[in-house]
């Protein structure tokens, strides 16, 4: 003859917690009734929905606003950096300021920035 265990009687914290919970979930979609239910539904929907969509919308227009993409006044090499700060080029590591969306040169006050020009060689017939 086959013996049953108490087991199926045994409550420990655990189970008991969770049994308590379950009371409690029923005890307040009671209370609220089915309207209520309904709201707390489309209100967690905005929060874990539509809240982060648009914190990911705001975060897009932003970066948007304030990343440079542009080349190196110096060294040409293309890269990226917020606008409104500084920064050095990883090709040349030449200082870089950005300012309305264009690369700068940052140079010591009282510096003369000039540009090369590569002329071409001619030669002379004696």
């Amino acid at each position: 003859m086959k013996e049953y265990s108490t087991k199926f009687f045994r409550f420990n914290r655990s189970d008991i917690s969770r049994l308590l919970t379950a009371l409690a979930v029923i005890w307040l979609l009671w209370s609220m009734g089915l309207s209520g239910v309904i709201n707390t539904f489309l209100i967690l929907f905005v929060v874990f929905l539509l809240v982060p969509l648009s914190a990911l919308l705001g975060l897009r227009w932003w970066l948007n606003r304030n990343l440079i993409q542009e080349k190196c006044p110096i060294c040409n090499h293309e890269f990226t950096a917020f606008n409104h700060t500084q920064s050095q080029c990883p090709n040349c590591g030449e200082p870089i300021q950005v300012e309305n969306g264009h690369f700068q040169r940052l140079t010591p006050p009282g510096t003369i920035d000039i540009s090369a020009v590569e002329v071409g060689m001619k030669q002379l017939e004696d």
